[in-house]
């Protein structure tokens, strides 16, 4: 196989859990961690298989109080294969001697490889060689290929296979008080000769999973009856030199899934009917060969692998397939177990780039908000507001999922937990779906579902609003910001913030687009929603006066990231380095030596900055301007070095926002943040985090950094604006989008010269505005324009 790889060789337990991440495969329906069959769930090893959407709540004891929490399940393990010379020790590399080691991630054609040589006694050796994959053409199945071969003497080799429902939730050390124990009514058989299965169902969810697995080798393959596991035996004779090859195909089936009766019939019915390993291989290889045309970035160097790899996990966790699913975009992806596997706001760093390469995709996710509107309705009513309140974790159904306690593992305390204060969230999903009309054109979901939810969280903003007689100013208080850090003032018996800038802006930003899409829309459309919502007459009138006149923060010629943040203490950064060297957690720091990161000038990451990640700084100026204050370039460059240094960059998004500023703000620091952005995950900077599930939102926010951050890029009133900024480390690069219907319209951009091509026939030329020019290319036509300096 030839292509881009990922490599790991040696084996060294510590950082197994790593690997097992950045190794996992997916298809967008579901995806297995990369761990080795032959090891079992341990502190070292950690296998996990995830089908997207399917939760399961469970109330545990915690601290002294009960505790719900509803957690993306761990289903029963479909790898096991473990091997010994008959009569001996099960091998595994943490029990027997090995003599070579190496882990090798295909990225092109989507499989998992892996090498490892086990000693025999003194004159022999194994080597087990595998193939895996979850597969990308029929996202029910996987295949996994061992290749068995001997040097030295003739070995009688015993293997076993199972599919094993003895799994629980337990990846997450600091979950643990808590019940994981999520499936019930395990059962096994099987169905004919070298197959068998498994059925169970979670226990309060009632989500039923089906599984299959077929086995083939060159000898008869024996099954036996365990507790919760079906299990298959091979015994292969290996004389020296000889490889001897056993494969084992698995489906997987859910009661979520449409067009079938039972999930455990489906999946006997499918791995029945599935090819071999080698057709399997190659009908998947070429699903990805399709998928990477529509999605890749052309980046060369180092950066352009970690971008592939990026991509490569994006794409496992949100395939084509989602298109057909009622999911969200879960912040861990499908590879792990952290923050349970629950909605967050990361989509708004993940739906900027599925807008412009797979549109059906970032509709069905922004469906999954609008199917639980009623939820969020729901919400903002128990507070006594109209509109929408969308949650900070979301799962299966839209209530609040974000915990009441969280755990500090420096300090052993169970704390508690006011991040649901983020209201925020309603605004990113008003973001998304204004980004995704402008790059599709799709009016009918931005006329239909899209104005829905428009309407109810501009509403809520708006009931949100109280005003300040003092201030003369509208004002949304008792919030948090995307901080985190910040979740009251010091001293304060109640938790939340008053004014923080990024909530309200983004609200009256709201507020002006909900404005001017009600504005547009036909009147039979506007008086239908207007109905339905049961909007009263003098709402609109009271939106727009509100998105005039909410208040902004400012202190010492800065934006202030809430009201009163400009009188917190300035913390000794300097000392905190020196005595801990990694602060990226400063709050878990803080609260060990019974102090509060509420009492500082102190962030995790960006808060005020992240209004510069959303707008362009023409849109950010009119922003404020709307809101009655002047934002020069002098202010906000005060207000980027202000937060720059005072922030501990606890969040792997947070190098991502300070680094896509920075390209068009202070281009020689841009790159340090850039790279933290990129090795993120690889060199797991948070410090143990990555091996509990990758972070979505900032692998797919690094392709958004060169689709849109570098180059400037935005849709807007039917045209392509492109604002090229030179970062040298980054000086070529290119990609195609698929935009208003035209697919594979291809940019790249080298040597301060900009290529634009649309192919023939497309659907209608692309109106293309650059800072000096506008320029129209029609299908067929390559545009190649001489940058300004």
């Amino acid at each position: 196989m030839t292509g881009p790889t990922w490599e790991y060789d040696g084996y060294r337990p510590e950082e197994e859990s790593l690997r097992e991440s950045l190794c996992t495969l997916g298809n967008g329906y579901f995806a297995t961690r990369g761990a080795l069959p032959e090891c079992t769930a341990d502190e070292v090893h950690h296998p996990g298989t995830y089908a997207a959407g399917c939760y399961n709540r469970l109330t545990s004891e915690v601290a002294g109080r009960r505790v719900e929490n509803e957690d993306m399940v761990n289903l029963p393990n479909w790898l096991p294969l473990r091997f010994r010379p008959a009569g001996g020790d099960w091998l595994t590399p943490d029990t027997a001697p090995v003599t070579e080691h190496h882990q090798m991630l295909h990225l092109d054609p989507g499989l998992l490889e892996r090498r490892t040589r086990y000693a025999l006694g003194a004159d022999a050796t194994l080597l087990v060689r595998q193939q895996r994959l979850v597969d990308l053409a029929d996202p029910h199945l996987a295949a996994l290929r061992t290749e068995f071969t001997v040097q030295g003497h003739t070995v009688d080799l015993e293997a076993e296979a199972a599919l094993d429902g003895n799994v629980t939730n337990s990846q997450v050390a600091r979950y643990r008080d808590l019940d994981g124990r999520h499936l019930t009514q395990v059962r096994t058989g099987t169905a004919a000769p070298g197959t068998v299965w498994l059925r169970c169902r979670t226990r309060t969810s009632d989500i039923g999973f089906g599984l299959a697995g077929r086995l083939t080798a060159d000898a008869p393959v024996t099954h036996a009856d365990e507790a919760h596991r079906a299990v298959q035996h091979v015994r292969l004779l290996l004389p020296p030199g000889r490889t001897v090859t056993v494969d084992k195909t698995v489906a997987l089936h859910t009661s979520h899934d449409p067009a079938i009766g039972d999930p455990l019939r489906a999946a006997v019915d499918r791995v029945r009917a599935a090819p071999g390993f080698d057709e399997l291989r190659e009908v998947h290889a070429a699903a990805w060969e399709q998928l990477w045309r529509r999605t890749a970035l052309e980046v060369p160097g180092e950066a352009g692998s970690i971008l592939r790899l990026h991509l490569f996990h994006v794409l496992q966790t949100l395939s084509p397939h989602t298109a057909d699913l009622d999911v969200g975009v879960p912040a861990r992806g499908l590879h792990g177990e952290a923050y349970r596997g629950h909605v967050f706001w990361d989509e708004l760093f993940v739906l900027p780039y599925l807008n412009l390469h797979l549109p059906e995709v970032s509709r069905a996710l922004l469906r999954y908000r609008h199917r639980r509107l009623g939820a969020a309705c729901q919400a903002a009513r128990d507070l006594g507001r109209r509109g929408a309140l969308y949650p900070w974790q979301s799962g299966s159904d839209g209530r609040e999922e974000t915990q009441q306690l969280h755990l500090n593992p420096r300090s052993g305390r169970w704390l508690p937990d006011h991040s649901r204060l983020q209201h925020h969230v309603g605004s990113a999903v008003a973001y998304n779906v204004w980004q995704y009309w402008e790059a599709s054109g799709d009016v009918d979901f931005l006329h239909g579902e899209g104005a829905e939810m428009l309407l109810h969280i501009a509403r809520f903003w708006a009931d949100s609003a109280r005003w300040d007689d003092h201030l003369g100013r509208y004002r949304i208080r008792g919030v948090v910001g995307p901080d985190e850090y910040h979740d009251a003032y010091p001293d304060a018996l109640r938790p939340g913030l008053d004014d923080n800038a990024y909530t309200n802006v983004t609200a009256a930003w709201v507020l002006g687009r909900t404005l001017e899409l009600l504005r547009a829309l036909p009147e039979p459309r506007r008086r239908e929603l207007t109905e339905e919502a049961g909007l009263e007459e003098d709402e609109p009138a009271r939106w727009e006066e509100v998105s005039h006149a909410l208040h902004i923060p400012f202190h010492d010629g800065v934006v202030s990231q809430f009201e009163g943040y400009g009188d917190l203490a300035e913390l000794d950064w300097a000392g905190y380095r020196r005595q801990y060297e990694d602060i990226r957690r400063l709050d878990r720091i803080l609260e060990a030596e019974g102090d509060t990161v509420n009492r500082y000038k102190a962030s995790k990451q960006a808060d005020v900055l992240m209004l510069g990640y959303l707008f362009s700084p023409p849109e950010l100026r009119n922003l404020f301007t709307q809101l009655g204050h002047r934002l020069d370039e002098r202010t906000w460059t005060a207000t980027v070095d202000h937060y720059l240094h005072r922030t501990s960059h606890g969040s792997t998004l947070s190098g991502l926002v300070h680094g896509w500023i920075l390209t068009r703000a202070r281009r020689a620091d841009a790159w340090v943040f850039v790279q933290e952005a990129l090795r993120g995950d690889i060199a797991d900077l948070q410090g143990g985090t990555t091996g509990e599930g990758i972070h979505l939102g900032a692998m797919a926010g690094t392709l958004d950094l060169v689709q849109r951050g570098l180059t400037g890029l935005a849709t807007r009133g039917g045209a392509l604006y492109l604002d090229p900024v030179p970062l040298p480390e980054l000086s070529s690069y290119g990609f195609s989008l698929r935009y208003h219907g035209n697919w594979g319209v291809h940019l790249r951009l080298r040597s301060g010269l900009l290529e634009i091509a649309v192919p023939a026939p497309g659907r209608a030329p692309v109106d293309v505005r650059l800072r000096d020019r506008d320029v129209l290319v029609r299908p067929g036509e390559t545009a190649r324009l001489v940058l300004p300096e």
